[in-house]
């Protein structure tokens, strides 16, 4: 089956079935949690949350469970965290563990999407921009616009890095809907 096949290869590494997984998956987790917060922004933010766990932890994954199902099992633990936070805290902690693993992480040149999105007409790359949630206009605006690394990006927005790659990921998504849309 298809599923298993990109679930083996983004155990692997490979970002192109990452992509796929997030492609596929995405609604129905958001959708999941949009029924139980009933606040597009946190079901958002959950589901970013959880592809990030996800994506750290694929390698984890046991293909005698359905993927969705421990997409669904994470992305409850998150809602359940968050709660938990919420309760305890108004600001999000980054651990040191997570503060460690950004350092570690090498974050080199722009990649070649990232010359593509700057290499766009600029006026309407900007009108498509400002048609995105405003969390995703900043992330766009801090890496394509002001050359941030993820690890900076991180830092300015207080998330740890793995939420920063999926909200950008997500970001470049919409974004290339909604250019192929006002096309």
């Amino acid at each position: 089956m298809e599923i298993n096949s990109k679930i083996e290869k983004a155990k692997k590494g490979d970002q192109i079935a990452f992509t796929f997984l997030l492609d596929y998956y995405w609604n129905e987790v958001y959708g999941f949690m949009l029924k139980r917060t009933e606040n597009e922004t946190t079901a958002e933010d959950i589901t970013i949350e959880t592809f990030s766990k996800a994506f750290d932890k694929i390698g984890t994954y046991n293909n005698e469970f359905q993927f969705n199902t421990w997409l669904i099992a994470i992305a409850k633990n998150v809602y359940i965290d968050l709660l938990r936070k919420k309760k305890t805290s108004l600001f999000v902690e980054i651990t040191d563990a997570e503060d460690q693993q950004a350092y570690n992480i090498a974050d080199t040149t722009p990649s070649a999407e990232d010359a593509l999105i700057k290499e766009q007409n600029l006026s309407r790359l900007l009108q498509c921009i400002k048609e995105l949630k405003p969390h995703y206009q900043e992330v766009i605006q801090l890496r394509y616009f002001q050359e941030m690394s993820y690890q900076e990006i991180a830092v300015k927005i207080n998330e740890p890095l793995s939420n920063v790659k999926v909200k950008l990921l997500r970001a470049k998504k919409l974004l290339a809907e909604i250019i192929e849309r006002n096309r």
